[in-house]
């Protein structure tokens, strides 16, 4: 009985491998029409977070709204996550022939911006990165080296192993980080409890080794960066991101005033004249 019931388990097991190998790393759905954007939203974040910046675009351009495997109800993937991402976004660009491409992307999406810019063969437009940084983890861990992060750390353990009322309250308090508004904090909170588990775990290890500080030298388009002055004030926000874009050779910073992470839902009016000004921009 013992060895049936391993077998069943083993059957399962493998099943559940193979489906996630099937799993497309990437959903995008296209809006409007013109010359194309893609937009690339954060960690744990749909494509729907982008809803009020596509419904003042797509009069003039075409938008691919990318949501990542994992997130937003979307069927997770075999690990490793973040390179899988990566590759499936640059293919897409190739596959559909996207010319002119410009690639607006938040957060994590901002850093995959600034990986396509740096793949010569994709010839983007321009990017525009929403609070990003080309090396997230350098900024939270002294000393740091990619190598020393593992997936399977205590720390990774304790999420995983987290009971749903607990990983609620936890995603409650990080929501309130991101956002200002309190509407948005509830939308927030929703995206990182409804993301699957283990791709919230190891997708984010995923995005702190990631280091591409060397990349941004082979990056030759125009670059703008919106990037939120909370919580950390103006001028500590800029001396960070002078820092990590060191070896960038030519961008733009405008900070946004009065906003946390999420500066679309905090600035909005301000976010979407930033937004199209840069568009606009040769």
């Amino acid at each position: 009985m013992k060895n049936i019931i391993s077998l069943c388990f083993a059957i399962v097991l493998f099943s559940s491998i193979q489906a996630q190998e099937n799993n497309p790393p990437i959903h995008v759905e296209v809006t409007g029409s013109g010359v194309p954007i893609l937009l690339i939203p954060g960690f744990t974040v749909p494509g729907e977070s982008w809803n009020e910046t596509v419904k003042h675009l797509a009069k003039d351009y075409e938008c691919h709204v990318v949501t990542l495997a994992g997130f937003g109800g979307k069927a997770p993937i075999a690990f490793p996550w973040l390179p899988k991402v990566n590759k499936a976004l640059q293919d897409y660009i190739l596959e559909k022939e996207l010319q002119n491409l410009t690639v607006i992307g938040h957060s994590l999406g901002g850093t995959i911006a600034i990986w396509l810019a740096s793949r010569e063969n994709l010839k983007l437009s321009k990017i525009i990165l929403v609070d990003a940084l080309p090396a997230a983890g350098a900024l939270m861990f002294p000393n740091y080296n990619p190598d020393n992060l593992a997936y399977e750390s205590p720390f990774n353990n304790q999420q995983l192993a987290m009971s749903e009322n607990d990983f609620n309250q936890l995603a409650a308090g990080m929501s309130q980080g991101m956002s200002l508004n309190v509407k948005a904090q509830e939308q927030i909170k929703n995206w990182i409890i409804e993301a699957d588990r283990k791709t919230y775990v190891y997708g984010y290890t995923d995005y702190l080794k990631l280091d591409l500080r060397e990349d941004l030298k082979k990056i030759t388009i125009p670059v703008t960066i919106l990037a939120a002055d909370k919580p950390f004030g103006k001028e500590m926000v800029t001396k960070n991101y002078i820092d990590q874009y060191a070896n960038l050779e030519d961008y733009d910073l405008i900070i946004a005033e009065n906003s946390a992470h999420f500066i679309m839902f905090d600035q909005p009016e301000w976010f979407l004249e930033q937004i199209k000004s840069c568009l606009a921009s040769k």
